[in-house]
């Protein structure tokens, strides 16, 4: 059957890893060791066989390994569907990150018909109860996974309102200049909209279509008037009616760019911000295994799971109930933990790694199930 795993991994100055050659059978990979050691770098390259910067968003000069400044590399064997590729991204010093693909030179969105990749890392375990941008960021990751098109309606968008904020802070009055960027943010925002939605309707329909031991989280966009455009000739006129607002804020007060993802824990009625802090990682972790069962329909074989520090907030039973369905939807999932034990009840259906320190360096060594 179709899968996408990653067989082989080889890192050179990357981050704590100065060398290292790996390689993986396509079953979950387990990975353990103290804090400080490692662990989350090996998730981080695998996580740059995806378009953007990564799991951790670090420029491409943060990932060389300090202090010596001679540039890094990650490279991995990537099995997608009934083919295999060799991938190589890296930066020299000072300089932007390069990518190829089978020997040749690519672009990152050349990654996206390759491989889905999803991740969860610790900073996200606060998403609920911190501002809104990061769960826009949230939800538009999760949007780029159906839709890698989105990332470019995202920018466009971006872009466009930066001139119109920087026409508003010097009070600029040119209504050419103000409808022509409006133009441009109202019909990439409009695209953001109607991607948004389009996400979270598979959200909801991933969700009711499965027996799982997480809880199922009723999700809705929310923010001010004009955050969700109906159409792109809505939110045109929504800019131009607010223009003398947002040039006494200094900014635009109107748009996408104030969207917020709304969760509720369905089955107790209680919104997710409000849930405990075992509930709120649940939901979580519901969200994501959704995205992957749905990805799986979409692209033929389930995404890589990227799961930092996956079995923080989670009871025993709980995390059973992870890898099970892990296994079940038959993902690469790259998990890491302090300890082996962690994983105990995954057995021989995973492989483990454990990651220690020497002398500022991170060593990995293959070890057998717990």
């Amino acid at each position: 059957m179709p899968r996408l795993a990653v067989t082989g991994v080889t890192l050179a100055q990357f981050r704590s890893h100065e060398r290292a050659r790996l390689a993986f059978d396509g079953r979950p990979v387990a990975i353990f060791g103290p804090n400080g050691a490692g662990k989350t770098n090996l998730l981080e390259a695998v996580s740059l066989l995806s378009p953007g910067r990564g799991l951790r968003r670090a420029a491409a000069e943060d990932l060389a390994r300090a202090p010596g400044a001679l540039g890094w590399k990650a490279g991995a064997v990537l099995h997608s569907l009934w083919q295999v590729h060799e991938v190589e991204t890296w930066a020299e010093p000072g300089g932007t990150r390069q990518l190829r693909i089978d020997g040749k030179a690519a672009s990152q969105v050349a990654l996206a018909r390759l491989a889905r990749v999803l991740w969860l890392v610790p900073a996200m375990d606060r998403l609920w109860i911190e501002g809104a941008e990061a769960r826009r960021r949230f939800l538009d990751r999760i949007t780029m996974s159906f839709e890698p098109g989105h990332a470019e309606a995202v920018l466009a968008y971006e872009k466009a309102m930066r001139e119109r904020n920087r026409l508003l802070k010097d009070e600029a009055r040119d209504v050419h200049w103000y409808a022509a960027l409006e133009g441009q943010m109202a019909e990439a925002g409009a695209a953001i909209g109607a991607n948004r939605r389009a996400a979270l309707a598979r959200l909801v329909v991933a969700q009711e279509g499965a027996e799982t031991a997480f809880p199922v989280a009723e999700l809705a966009l929310s923010g001010p008037v004009g955050s969700d455009p109906a159409d792109a000739d809505a939110l045109a006129d929504a800019l131009a009616a607010g223009r003398g607002r947002d040039m006494a804020a200094g900014r635009t007060l109107t748009g996408p760019h104030r969207a917020d993802l709304e969760a509720v824990f369905a089955a107790k009625g209680v919104p997710a911000r409000h849930c405990s802090t075992g509930e709120q990682k649940a939901l979580l972790i519901a969200l994501i295994l959704a995205n992957a069962r749905a990805l799986a329909e979409d692209f033929g074989a389930p995404p890589l799971l990227l799961l930092d520090e996956v079995a923080a907030h989670l009871d025993a039973g709980r995390r059973a109930a992870l890898y099970d369905e892990i296994c079940a939807l038959g993902a690469q999932a790259w998990m890491t933990g302090t300890g082996v034990d962690l994983f105990e009840t995954l057995g021989e259906r995973a492989q483990y790694f454990e990651v220690c320190d020497a002398c500022g360096a991170s060593i990995v060594t293959e070890r057998d199930a717990p």
